[in-house]
């Protein structure tokens, strides 16, 4: 009953559905309604709930997500219930801007979707990624733990042992370092290859 819930989350384009597909293939259950389909900008799938949409006005699902991974995007997480009623173990994907907005630009263009000015995004997604990470560390009910995308790119097997780690040490390493393919980075920067 007092399971925590498994919060993935991060900017758009920061390798959430990744770290969802790794923590399905390592035990945990993924909260998703498969209503978003896999395609060429996420061919492994994206792992969303419909619901966390409506976080702002309809909690009654998160009891559903205890003991289970759900997807919710940084800007939602100020919505989750602070009064002790549930535990979050988050997992807070970290990727360069210069990285999430060129995955975000080549996904719109495949969409027929203009993009938005580059220099106003990397301000704004700055911001609001330094705000959500203060907010949960401010508040006893998140366990925080940050995942860089490159590094988990480069060394799934040891971040796939952190993770574990972070979440109690009872998933299966090796299947989740086997979900990662890094032929599916196709938006790399500089400073990610270094």
């Amino acid at each position: 009953m007092n399971e925590p819930i498994t919060i993935v989350s991060g900017l758009p384009r920061s390798g959430t559905s990744l770290m969802m597909q790794m923590l399905a293939a390592g035990g945990i259950p993924p909260l998703t309604d498969n209503l978003r389909q896999p395609d060429e900008s996420n061919p492994r799938g994206y792992y969303e709930f419909e619901a966390v949409k409506k976080l702002r006005s309809d909690r009654t699902w998160l009891e559903q997500a205890r003991g289970k991974a759900v997807k919710i995007i940084h800007l939602l997480l100020r919505e989750l219930p602070t009064d002790g009623s549930f535990q979050y173990r988050v997992l807070l994907m970290q990727r360069p801007i210069a990285e999430v907005l060129s995955s975000q630009r080549a996904m719109l263009a495949r969409q027929g979707k203009a993009s938005a000015d580059d220099a106003m995004l990397t301000k704004i997604y700055g911001a609001q990624l330094a705000d959500a990470e203060r907010w949960l560390r401010e508040h006893a009910v998140f366990s925080l733990l940050p995942v860089s995308h490159s590094r988990l790119l480069q060394q799934p097997d040891v971040v796939a042992g952190e993770v574990n780690g972070f979440l109690g040490g009872a998933l299966d390493i090796v299947a989740m370092a086997g979900a990662v393919d890094p032929s599916l980075h196709r938006q790399r920067s500089a400073s990610a290859d270094a």
